[in-house]
C-alpha cells in the first residue's frame, strides 16, 4: 500500500533573474521524521512556503493526501500543521489566549484541547503566564503548539531549533520523536544544525543552492559513513593479500588506500602487515559524521 503524503513534483522557483527552486523533487511518506538538510539560503524555506502555499511556483506541483487541484489542496492543508521561520505570538496574551486565536481561526472553542495541548508540549503550567515572559525555548515550544491545534497529520516545520541553547534543543528533539512515534503525526524539519537531526528523523532530503541533492534514509546513510581503516602502503597488492588472508571487508580506492570496514583494531592490522615485514605510510581511523558526508556531497556537485 501506498502510504505517501506528501508529493513535490519539479518545483521551480524564480526571483528575477535568481532560481531560487530547481526541479525540486521528493516524497514524505507516513509515520517517519524527514529532515530537510542545506545551508543558509539553500531553497528549504522556499519550499516549505510552497508547501504550505504561501508563496507560488513557476513551474512544478505539491501533492498533499492525494489532492493536486486548488481546491483539493486548500482542504488537505487542513490536515497539516505548520511553523515557518518563527512563530507568530501575541506576546502580551497568555500562551492560553495564544492557543484560543489559534483555534478560533479553524472555527473551534473547544478550552479542553487547548490544555491537552499545552501540557502536550510542556507548557500546561504556564497556561495563564503572558508570551513576552517566555524564554526562547518555551516561545518555540509554544509555535509547535500552534501548529497542533488542529490535529494535524503533517507537521512542517522550518528550522525550529534555530537559537535554542542545548537543553532547549532536548526538549523539543524530544517532543518531536514523541509526536511522531504517539501520536502518528509524520513530520517535516528544515534545518541547518545537522547533529540535532542526526539524532531526531528517519530519512533525509539534502538540498543545495536550490536543487535535490539526494534523498536517503538514516539506515542508508549510516551504511555510507560506516567507520573504517584507512590504510596506505606502497606494496598495495602485497597487502591485500594479507588482509585477504585475514578475511575482513575491504575496498581499493583509486589513489590506491584501502578501506578496512570490518570490526578489527588498529593494532591488529599494523600487525599482520609488521609480520609480514609490509611497509605502512598511513594507518588511521575514520569515522564519517552527517556534516562530513553532507560537505562531501555539496563539493561534488559544486
Amino acid at each position: 500500500m501506498d502510504n505517501t503524503i506528501l508529493k513535490v513534483n519539479h518545483l521551480t522557483k524564480t526571483y528575477g533573474t535568481k532560481t531560487a527552486l530547481k526541479d525540486v523533487t521528493f516524497t514524505v511518506k507516513k509515520g517517519k521524521i524527514y529532515g530537510f538538510i542545506g545551508e543558509n539560503g539553500a531553497g528549504k524555506t522556499t519550499t516549505i512556503r510552497a508547501i504550505t502555499g504561501l508563496t507560488s511556483v513557476a513551474e512544478g506541483s505539491v501533492e498533499i493526501f492525494g489532492a493536486l487541484n486548488q481546491k483539493g489542496l486548500e482542504e488537505a492543508r487542513k490536515k497539516m500543521g505548520c511553523l515557518v521561520e518563527r512563530p507568530i505570538l501575541s506576546l502580551n496574551k497568555t500562551a492560553f489566549d495564544n492557543l484560543r486565536m489559534q483555534q478560533l481561526l479553524f472555527g473551534q472553542t473547544d478550552d479542553a484541547k487547548i490544555d491537552a495541548i499545552l501540557e502536550r508540549v510542556g507548557l500546561g503550567d504556564v497556561r495563564n503566564k503572558k508570551v513576552k515572559d517566555f524564554s526562547l525555548g518555551m516561545k518555540q515550544r509554544l509555535g509547535i503548539a500552534l501548529a497542533l491545534i488542529n490535529s494535524p497529520e503533517l507537521l512542517i516545520l522550518d528550522e525550529p531549533v534555530n537559537g535554542l541553547d542545548p537543553m532547549g534543543m532536548v526538549d523539543v528533539r524530544k517532543l518531536l520523536r514523541s509526536l511522531c512515534e504517539d501520536d502518528g503525526i509524520t513530520i517535516l524539519i528544515s534545518s541547518h544544525i545537522l547533529a540535532e537531526l542526526y539524532q531526531l528523523v528517519t530519512d533525509y532530503i539534502i538540498i543545495s543552492h536550490g536543487q535535490i541533492l539526494e534523498t536517503l534514509s538514516k539506515e542508508e546513510l549510516d551504511n555510507k559513513c560506516s567507520a573504517y581503516i584507512l590504510l596506505e602502503a606502497p606494496e598495495t597488492q602485497a597487502a591485500l593479500k594479507i588482509l585477504t588472508e585475514h578475511d575482513v571487508k575491504l575496498v581499493l580506492n583509486e589513489n590506491e588506500s584501502i578501506n578496512i570496514y570490518d570490526d578489527v583494531s588498529i593494532k591488529d592490522v599494523a600487525k599482520w602487515l609488521f609480520d609480514a615485514n609490509i611497509l605502512v605510510t598511513l594507518l588511521m581511523k575514520y569515522e564519517k559524521s552527517l556534516e562530513n558526508y553532507y560537505m562531501e556531497l555539496l563539493g561534488d556537485k559544486s
